[in-house]
């Protein structure tokens, strides 16, 4: 029988090449009844999750047809993973919308920066596009760059032709 038990524990040693089992608390599994507690002062730590965050984005009229509109203030809320909502009242019409980040050879990026400021070289940075719609049929179509992760510059025109420059961030 003691051979056996030699024969086994030698067999089982042996699959284990490389690795160890070393009980944590004295015998292992703990006696029936008995409870394993955590090692004192240790806290386990949970990896810190996207937190969303709002921004205020400033609109500035570049055209006459802007200027009758004046100044505008829209509301973005991003969820910190490239997305976020877009709201701004225009005279009344909410204008409900998103934005996205899009990689630098995103198709058609750079048409409303060049409608509204003509030639002009669109600024450095992640490259983003907003778009919104209220009721009565308003729309607005924006592209920015981020200058940072909660700043950035941009261009939008909105369905009337008006043409304003995009602030964003703190």
């Amino acid at each position: 029988m003691k051979v056996l038990l030699s024969s086994l524990s030698a067999l089982g040693l042996s699959t284990l090449s490389g690795c160890y089992v070393v009980p944590l608390e004295g015998s292992y599994p703990p006696p029936y009844g008995h409870t394993v507690h955590a090692t004192p002062g240790y806290v386990p730590v949970i990896a810190p999750q996207p937190v969303p965050s709002a921004l205020q984005a400033r609109l500035y009229p570049l055209n006459e047809t802007a200027g009758k509109m004046g100044a505008l203030v829209a509301t973005i809320v991003d969820d910190a993973n490239g997305h976020a909502t877009l709201s701004l009242n225009n005279a009344g019409e909410v204008l409900q919308g998103e934005a996205t980040r899009v990689p630098a050879d995103y198709p058609g990026f750079g048409k409303v920066h060049a409608e509204v400021y003509g030639n002009r070289t669109m600024p450095s940075g992640q490259r983003g596009i907003a778009s919104a719609a209220g009721a009565r049929g308003t729309y607005v179509n924006c592209e920015y760059a981020l200058t940072a992760s909660n700043r950035g510059t941009g261009a939008c025109l909105f369905s009337n032709g008006a043409k304003f420059q995009l602030h964003f961030g703190a």
